[in-house]
């Protein structure tokens, strides 16, 4: 588990929150967001949870490495 916690471009739905989860721990992207969905039944804060990730989490862009 090296690759970093990053939102990607490719892959996104909504902001990559999942997506990036999904890469990072090396599962199905749908998974993770069917696991997502299935627990906002549950009491608790799981948007804000999911907000604050999509505010922390880079952009993949960003740690994109540039040849000249």
């Amino acid at each position: 588990m090296s690759r970093k916690l990053v939102r990607p471009r490719e892959g996104r739905m909504l902001a990559g929150v999942c997506a990036g989860l999904a890469r990072r721990f090396n599962t199905s992207a749908t998974l993770v967001r069917l696991l997502f969905l299935l627990s906002l039944l549950l009491p608790g804060t799981q948007v804000v949870v999911y907000l604050v990730l999509w505010i922390l989490m880079p952009n993949e862009d960003r740690y994109a490495t540039t040849t000249y």
